[in-house]
């Protein structure tokens, strides 16, 4: 059987770190929102027996690992494992348009659209809770990626609750050609005063409120409040001034997306932009995680 599922990315309308744990993991509050911005993952048991790899992957974009390393694979084997299913030769095609080191969940939504199509072709019958204990053994923001639309996540970011979603509006996403060292930005906001008030709080009452308005003037994100990123700033202060209702980096960057009220402005904001950077996408809010298509 061969399935293609859509993967959407996702943004950080807030991030808050909590603090450290024992285990030297960090405890979150964020809320997550995903977006039609998509990757196209084909999954297929129809291999040949010939093959030399267990689990072969093609991509469109180069530089992204096609081996071991790539997160798909580690998917799989997870899959395997959790469902106690003798391993079988999988083919995995990766077409990506969500940009990789962004902050987007660009390999996270890749796994768990992997999951999801495996669960199909085994036919696992494995339930979304089910999928997601599969997806926090290989990355904190796989079991969102599985579930989407708009979400409160917390503890280590895979405890989710549903939240108001976001309304109607345009999003803008900037990628740009700077680097951001999430290891850096723990150790930074690790050094400052615990947190008596987290702007996550604000932003869900304001979803419930369904105040875009009031969404956007709580946009926030921790890492970028503690780490110095002069470009992130400037492409904020640009969308802003090009009729953004707020911006904000996504989850480590480097992403930026701004929120626009009207498609309009938001196409107009990304001509501007495209003088200088190419990856530049306009989406809007979605309701749903992966799914096949």
């Amino acid at each position: 059987m061969e399935l293609k599922v859509l993967a959407p990315a996702k943004i950080n309308l807030s991030l808050d770190i909590v603090g450290k744990r024992p285990d030297g993991y960090h405890d979150v509050a964020m809320v997550m929102q995903a977006v039609s911005l998509y990757d196209t993952i084909t999954v297929s048991d129809e291999v040949s027996p010939e093959a030399d790899n267990e689990i072969t992957v093609t991509c469109n974009v180069a530089g992204i690992p096609t081996d071991d390393r790539n997160i798909v694979c580690k998917a799989t084997k997870a899959f395997f494992n959790y469902c106690d299913i003798e391993p079988k030769k999988i083919s995995i095609d990766i077409d990506k348009m969500i940009p990789h080191e962004a902050g987007l969940a660009g390999g996270s939504t890749d796994a768990a659209a992997v999951i999801l199509a495996l669960n199909r072709i085994f036919d696992a019958k494995l339930s979304e809770k089910q999928m997601c204990e599969i997806g926090e053994k290989i990355g904190a923001d796989v079991p969102f990626c599985i579930v989407g639309g708009t979400k409160l996540a917390t503890g280590t970011g895979t405890t989710m609750e549903k939240v108001a979603p976001l309304t109607k509006c345009y999003i803008l996403i900037c990628k740009p050609d700077v680097s951001v060292s999430t290891a850096q930005a723990y150790a930074k906001s690790d050094s400052k005063p615990s947190k008596e008030f987290l702007v996550t709080d604000e932003l869900v009452k304001m979803l419930f409120r369904r105040s875009l308005r009031g969404v956007c003037q709580c946009l926030y994100n921790e890492f970028e409040a503690v780490m110095d990123l002069p470009e992130i700033s400037d492409i904020k202060k640009f969308m802003v001034k090009h009729k953004a209702l707020g911006a904000c980096m996504s989850g480590s960057g480097s992403a930026v997306f701004g929120i626009f009220l009207d498609e309009k402005k938001a196409l107009k904001c990304k001509e501007a932009l495209s003088d200088k950077y190419d990856k530049l996408f306009v989406c809007e809010p979605v309701k749903f995680g992966c799914k096949i298509v």
